[in-house]
């Protein structure tokens, strides 16, 4: 895993899938530690199950949390918060398209 490109926050993500791979989609694991926020507006269109902890999504729209097992859909062009607080999260993703290709 490495550091989210271009954050100071200590979140990490490791992709397994992506553009090396000729498919449409990354797939890949992100890691938030305990007390973490980020702020982003998606470049891509992210499916996050989260794995194990516990994390908020705050939108215009409102806040989810979500534990192990649940599904937040995050659209290309939307503003989020994800915060983590005590326990961090682990959590795995799909994006559409490639993450890396979108921020070139």
């Amino acid at each position: 895993m490495v550091k989210s490109p271009g954050k100071d926050a200590d979140i990490f993500v490791g992709n397994l899938i992506d553009e090396r791979h000729g498919g449409p989609v990354t797939i890949g694991y992100g890691r938030y530690a305990p007390g973490q926020s980020l702020i982003e507006t998606m470049a891509v269109y992210d499916t996050m199950i989260v794995l194990e902890g516990r994390l908020s999504v705050s939108t215009g729209n409102g806040t989810v949390t979500a534990r192990p097992g649940d599904i937040v859909y995050m659209p290309k062009g939307q503003t989020v918060t994800i915060t983590t607080e005590d326990e961090g999260a682990l959590t795995a993703y799909v994006t559409y398209p490639h993450w890396a290709e979108a921020h070139a």
